[in-house]
């Protein structure tokens, strides 16, 4: 589809409540759809967009709710289908046919019939909502509030200025890791077993001036990595869940495990505690009832060790993501990386890459190795549980999120580490790497900062790319123009 075919789902909202349709509608099998009550609109982030609607369907009054989507397929690639939330949908209404399916169905299999809506809207609508959209576009496009006053300020200047938020996000992140990794010292001398601090640190904690011999012990360090990992690996939409998975089911639990696939029996544990696994549907392909089943086995093991909480499917967000984001695929990628830690001693490995290497690029290429992931097994072939990719899914973690993962865990955790065991050798290598990382893939937020600062390629650099994520998001959302150094520039 055309994203010129795309059309703001609030339009779309505003549309169904006011019932402007300029004839009667029809299901997709050509019943007559009859709408006595559009529902209450849902503002949460889950579930339905309308609650609670009354609709005729044919000679049926229905109650329910009501999921409005641009595309059929929207139905599946957010997730609904294996979502319980939408169990009591009554209709699915969407702007474009994209599928010659008349209906989607629920988590329970329930099917449940789909509308055209474009087939139904005036043309001086479709014009209207047309013409909101380019305004709309158009404001977006002007992502920062100097943005056609920005030649006043020499490209030197706005380099140096956004190298320093580059530099003080990376700084920031260090400060971050750094509280955590006081934390587990903290959890670790006093051998608590609880995987987060639910008690009151007394102020001499955090006051406390930790030495070396306080971070002396490598199952703090894989800890950490794990959970900023996982977190990583959440991207937007799924980052905070992912780290409370890492922090419930600590690593800990794993080494206690001795089994000959490691990997899968990791991968199906943590699916598990996840709450993402269905119940087993006859209906179900084979390969996904032996992996379903292989679970169940995994699990029964594992809950010998396991005394933590689990999840819920709810709890996880597919909407707008990517296929290849899922927190299926996040997941099971997740547990490949937790296998190199807990086996192969990732975190000396990356340590180990920095004291032997003097080349920037040969450092970031070896961490490259190390964290990109090719998929394997069930997940090869499918996206969701019993939902088949239309092509061979290639990686769990590829490029893109490897070099996400180096600029955003590796990098600050390794910094943090030679400057707590003051090994400045190493440290600097680190820095450098940092300063002179060239990224390989892009942000479209980022591109249009830096299209509007003049400066098209400067993203490339990471450290700058890092710098205008610091510019946009504490400068420009904030309106503190008169704080920022271009700002002051263009406008004093």
């Amino acid at each position: 589809m055309k994203n010129s075919d795309k059309v703001a789902e609030k339009y779309l909202y505003q549309v169904w409540q006011e019932k402007k349709f300029e004839k009667e509608l029809f299901t997709q099998t050509g019943e007559i759809v009859n709408i006595i009550d559009a529902g209450i609109k849902n503002d949460d982030f889950a579930g339905p967009d309308f609650k609670n609607a009354k609709i005729k369907i044919g000679n049926i009054t229905y109650q329910g709710d009501v999921e409005i989507d641009n595309y059929q397929t929207d139905w599946k690639s957010h997730g609904h289908f294996i979502n319980k939330n939408y169990n009591k949908v009554i209709l699915h209404a969407v702007f474009n046919s994209n599928s010659s399916s008349p209906f989607v169905k629920t988590q329970n299999g329930r099917k449940v019939p789909s509308v055209i809506l474009k087939y139904y809207l005036s043309e001086s609508l479709r014009t209207s909502i047309q013409k909101a959209i380019s305004k709309e576009q158009n404001n977006k496009n002007n992502k920062m509030p100097c943005a056609d006053l920005i030649e006043l300020i020499g490209d030197k200047e706005k380099l140096d200025f956004i190298l320093d938020l580059g530099i003080g996000r990376f700084n920031k992140k260090r400060k971050r890791i750094y509280n955590r990794l006081k934390e587990l010292a903290y959890i670790k001398q006093n051998n608590i077993s609880e995987p987060l601090i639910r008690y009151e640190i007394p102020a001499d904690f955090i006051e406390a001036d930790f030495k070396p011999k306080d971070f002396n012990n490598s199952s703090i360090w894989n800890q950490l990595l794990y959970e900023l990992i996982f977190e990583a690996l959440g991207y937007s939409k799924n980052k905070e869940i992912m780290h409370k998975l890492a922090l419930t089911a600590e690593i800990s639990y794993f080494q206690k495990i001795k089994t000959s696939n490691y990997a899968t029996f990791i991968e199906t544990c943590l699916l598990k505690i996840s709450g993402l696994t269905p119940e087993v549907n006859s209906n179900f392909s084979d390969e996904t009832i032996a992996y379903l089943k292989e679970i169940e086995k995994n699990w029964n093991k594992f809950l010998n060790f396991y005394d933590s909480e689990t999840f819920h499917e709810t709890q996880w967000h597919f909407l707008k993501s990517r296929p290849q984001n899922f927190p299926t695929l996040r997941i099971a990628g997740g547990a490949r990386i937790l296998v190199k830690i807990l086996n192969d001693n990732l975190f000396f490995k990356l340590l180990n890459i920095v004291q032997h290497n003097d080349s920037d690029n040969e450092i970031v290429r070896r961490f490259r190795d190390l964290l990109i992931i090719p998929t394997e097994g069930y997940w090869r072939n499918y996206l969701l549980f019993d939902s088949k990719s239309k092509m061979t899914n290639k990686y769990f973690v590829g490029l893109s999120r490897a070099d996400e993962i180096i600029i955003n865990v590796i990098l600050p955790v390794l910094s943090l580490y030679y400057e707590i065991f003051q090994l400045k050798e190493n440290s600097i290598k680190v820095a450098n790497v940092f300063m002179n990382f060239i990224q390989k893939t892009n942000n479209s937020l980022v591109n249009e900062i830096a299209e509007s600062l003049n400066l098209q390629d400067a993203w490339k650099r990471s450290v700058l790319y890092q710098g205008m994520l610091e510019l946009f998001r504490n400068y420009c959302t904030k309106e503190k123009c008169l704080d920022c150094i271009i700002g002051k520039k263009i406008f004093s």
